[in-house]
């Protein structure tokens, strides 16, 4: 029996930040400490606050270390482990309090989450069944296979009011409910795990930290609509994720809880893993199984469903990785349970990657009707330096800008599509006013350009017609018809599109259209870019008065395009600058400013 257990973060974030490093570090000090019998060092999956890592959390007094570094590792050892004193220069200062230290559950960025798929990252090693199980895992299944028909495993989800999480919103009870109702000699159940989303790592931080829950969720699915086969397409861009559920389908093997005659009850269910390339489209559904069939990653026509003629043209569910990370709680629980979380449309909660300019980045769970207001000021920080909250992507390339005029918006899938946005499967990306937004819609372009499979023309054509004008925009060759035409190109692509990923193409364009027109406009007319981004419409210039010729932006310039001498006020020569921003960044006194 253990006296302390170190959980140290092992998501991407934190391992990332030398993580493993650390962990060694430390069995090394223990070790050198003579503590091995007392101290148990478990490496788990990611806590959230990933802008803080690398993260350790020392029970059964849960203290919480931050940005901790490896030179740091003896003195944990010696002044916690073996003498009991807390190192206070590497806590987390938010729990620092003058009455003390106080819970990480009682800091601002978790007390209002409600963890449900995220409850065991951060908690247990994603290694281990055994600790997976000690928290109730596999009960769940246990409970469908020997208490539940399918049929009302199904009426349970459908009463929970729990939405597909991967983008779509569609009802997950109605999903596996049309697939159960079409007789087949061979169903499947798939789980899209490719999150291809810039800014997006929910899924792939669930996969890290808590693998059995999906496994255990599929299974259940796989009894719900009569499937004995299960596949999960993960990209191979997640070598943790993908290493941890190699582990898990083995241990899941081993243990009988996969494969034949599960729990004795006659059900029979397996899960294979197949790995994907990267490409964007493959996470929508059809693409995804063409991928996992061997053939190049397309959309298909619909209908046909998935639910009617899916992978190999048998019936087929498909859910992302938080879909079903929710369910083994839900059959636990509940259906009540689940549906008195959230609002009325949208139960329960919503993971969100929370990126861009904001404190706190990291993995957030919320329950939906939460206002975005709180999840940036309060669970987030806030915004750095001071800056005015502007804009919040959401859904990225497939979602839209929401501005600060809905700051206090309840975050849910209907409210998002009414204001011109969407969920998508949890990125949130926050802007200040120093962020361009028609450079914003031009850089999600940029993406459905590179990453359009180029299958039907509409989304092939049209949205490499729409770069090309924002190009010009952004480079002040634009006219106002040019803004008109992209403004009807993109409702002719959302009409025309194959699939849904061309036909959310032009959304970052629309939602910043219709909320930040005037800065297109001023692009347009003025040529002039309002949050100084676009460098194609910017100048930089010397303030005389405030220059006190120290001569240091002149020696930085690599255009040598700053002129002066010592002590005199110095010039630059617009037409040799080629507005890098050296010489912001060394000026001492503030005399230099580009407009």
């Amino acid at each position: 029996m253990y006296r302390s257990h170190v959980l140290v973060c092992g998501g991407t974030g934190c391992t990332s930040s030398g993580s493993q490093q650390i962990m060694d570090t430390l069995k090394e000090e223990i070790k050198k400490a003579g503590l091995e019998a007392e101290v148990s060092v478990v490496q788990t999956g990611c806590h959230g606050l990933c802008a803080l890592g690398p993260i350790m959390i020392i029970y059964p007094d849960a203290t919480f270390y931050s940005m901790v570094k490896v030179e740091d590792i003896p003195e944990i050892v010696n002044e916690h482990l073996l003498k009991g004193r807390v190192v206070t220069r590497l806590l987390y200062q938010e729990t620092v309090t003058p009455a003390g230290v106080k819970a990480l559950i009682d800091t601002d960025f978790y007390k209002k989450q409600h963890r449900i798929a995220l409850r065991n990252c951060g908690i247990i090693n994603p290694e281990i069944i055994e600790e997976y199980i000690a928290t109730g895992g596999y009960a769940a299944l246990g409970k469908v296979l020997t208490e539940m028909t399918p049929d009302e495993v199904i009426q349970c989800l459908l009463d929970s009011g729990l939405r597909g999480r991967g983008g779509g919103g569609f009802p997950t009870g109605l999903k596996w409910k049309l697939a159960k109702q079409n007789d087949a000699d061979q169903k499947y159940v798939c789980c899209n795990a490719d999150e291809g989303d810039p800014g997006a790592f929910m899924d792939r931080s669930i996969l890290e930290g808590d693998p059995h829950a999906v496994l255990e969720a599929m299974a259940i699915a796989g009894y719900a609509i009569g499937a004995s086969q299960g596949y999960i397409y993960v990209r191979a861009e997640y070598p943790i994720a993908v290493e941890r559920l190699k582990i898990a389908i083995n241990q899941a093997r081993e243990m009988e809880l996969l494969g034949k005659d599960i729990f004795g009850t006659g059900f029979d269910f397996d899960i294979d893993l197949r790995l994907g390339a990267g490409a964007f489209v493959c996470g929508e559904e059809t693409a995804l199984m063409m991928s996992i069939e061997g053939n190049r990653g397309e959309p298909r026509p619909r209908p046909p469903f998935p639910a009617q003629k899916g992978l190999f043209g048998k019936p087929t569910i498909l859910n992302n990785v938080e879909t079903y990370a929710n369910i083994p709680q839900i059959i636990l629980n509940g259906p009540e349970w689940f549906s008195s979380m959230g609002t009325e449309k949208s139960k329960g909660t919503k993971v969100f990657a929370l990126g861009g300019k904001i404190h706190n980045t990291g993995l957030v769970e919320i329950p939906m009707g939460t206002t975005l207001r709180e999840v940036i000021e309060e669970i987030g920080g806030g915004i750095p330096g001071g800056k005015k909250f502007k804009a919040a992507q959401t859904g990225g390339p497939s979602g839209g800008c929401i501005p600060a005029s809905h700051y206090d918006i309840p975050i849910d899938y209907d409210n998002l599509i009414a204001i011109g946005s969407m969920m998508g499967s949890g990125g949130l990306i926050v802007m200040d006013e120093t962020d361009c937004m028609v450079d914003i819609a031009k850089f999600f372009l940029e993406f459905t350009v590179e990453e359009s499979c180029g299958k039907c023309t509409p989304c092939r054509i049209g949205t490499k017609r729409m770069l090309e004008i924002l190009t010009k925009i952004t480079k002040g060759t634009a006219t106002m018809e040019d803004l008109d035409k992209l403004e009807e190109l993109c409702y002719y692509v959302k009409e025309n599109s194959a699939c849904g990923l061309g036909q959310t193409a032009p959304n970052p364009v629309l939602s910043t259209l219709r909320y930040f027109r005037d800065e297109y406009e001023a692009h347009i007319k003025e040529k002039r870019c309002p949050a100084g981004v676009c460098k194609a419409l910017l100048s930089y210039h010397i303030d005389a008065e405030k220059c006190r010729g120290c001569t240091l932006c002149a020696r930085n310039c690599p255009a040598n395009a700053i002129t002066g001498t010592v002590r005199n006020p110095h010039v630059i020569d617009t037409d040799k600058c080629i507005k890098c921003g050296a010489c912001i960044e060394k000026c001492k006194f503030g005399a230099i400013y580009k407009q």
